[in-house]
């Protein structure tokens, strides 16, 4: 997600086109055009600013509700529901044309990616295998970090961490365990028993996209591959 202000102007943003099969969004408060998937103003007054990040979960509704049980929920406007993307619609676009191509051996132009950009460095996780691996141990630049599928086996969350994590369950209730305290850990990250209780490991932000989209606006990027 991404924050609204600039230099404490709030603006409003409307869908103005694509640009390489990715959003352009126009303010009114400016005329300025920007990219959806980084922020950057990319033509007009503001050209070259770049709107805060704001991390955000892409998660499952009943693993979020079990995590948010009081959250509020931005429900279908029904005057606009005929134009609303059917759900089966990430099905279709795997079969759509793309307009710009990154060969990359044993990745597809459409495979969805985990795209990762801090630590000054930029990787790609197939995401199909990280499903299936569970729990991936890796590294952003030089800091390790683990990437978790939740109890939902859909969800995925990213921590920094140096201790050495494994992915277990107890009476079908996920968690996590690391072998240097024997500490139980959440998908959110925390201890909850054992030593290391009280403490949670830093999230990384990470965004689900195109293999040819990611790679178009991370050109250094590194792929992860097993």
């Amino acid at each position: 997600m991404l924050g609204r202000e600039i230099d404490g102007l709030k603006l409003t943003f409307h869908l103005s086109g694509i640009n390489n099969q990715n959003f352009l969004m126009r303010d009114e408060e400016t005329g300025t055009y920007w990219q959806q998937i980084n922020g950057v103003a990319v033509s007009g007054p503001l050209a070259g600013r770049v709107l805060k990040l704001i991390p955000s979960d892409e998660l499952t509704f009943a693993l979020w509700k079990t995590e948010q049980p009081n959250g509020t929920i931005l429900k279908d406007v029904p005057t606009y529901a005929s134009q609303y993307s059917p759900k089966d619609w990430d099905v279709k676009m795997k079969k759509a044309r793309v307009v710009l191509s990154f060969p990359q051996p044993g990745v597809a132009q459409r495979d969805i990616m985990l795209g990762i950009q801090a630590f000054g460095a930029s990787r790609a996780f197939p995401y199909e295998t990280v499903l299936r691996e569970k729990l991936v141990k890796d590294h952003i630049g030089p800091e390790p970090i683990i990437l978790v599928v939740g109890p939902d086996n859909q969800s995925i969350r990213v921590f920094r961490t140096h201790a050495d994590f494994y992915r277990t369950s107890e009476t079908g209730q996920f968690f996590l365990m690391d072998a240097t305290t024997g500490s139980k850990w959440n998908f959110q990250g925390c201890a909850t028993e054992g030593k290391a209780v009280g403490s949670c490991l830093d999230p990384v932000y990470v965004i689900k996209d195109y293999w040819f989209d990611w790679r178009n606006y991370n050109p250094t990027t590194t792929v992860y591959t097993r």
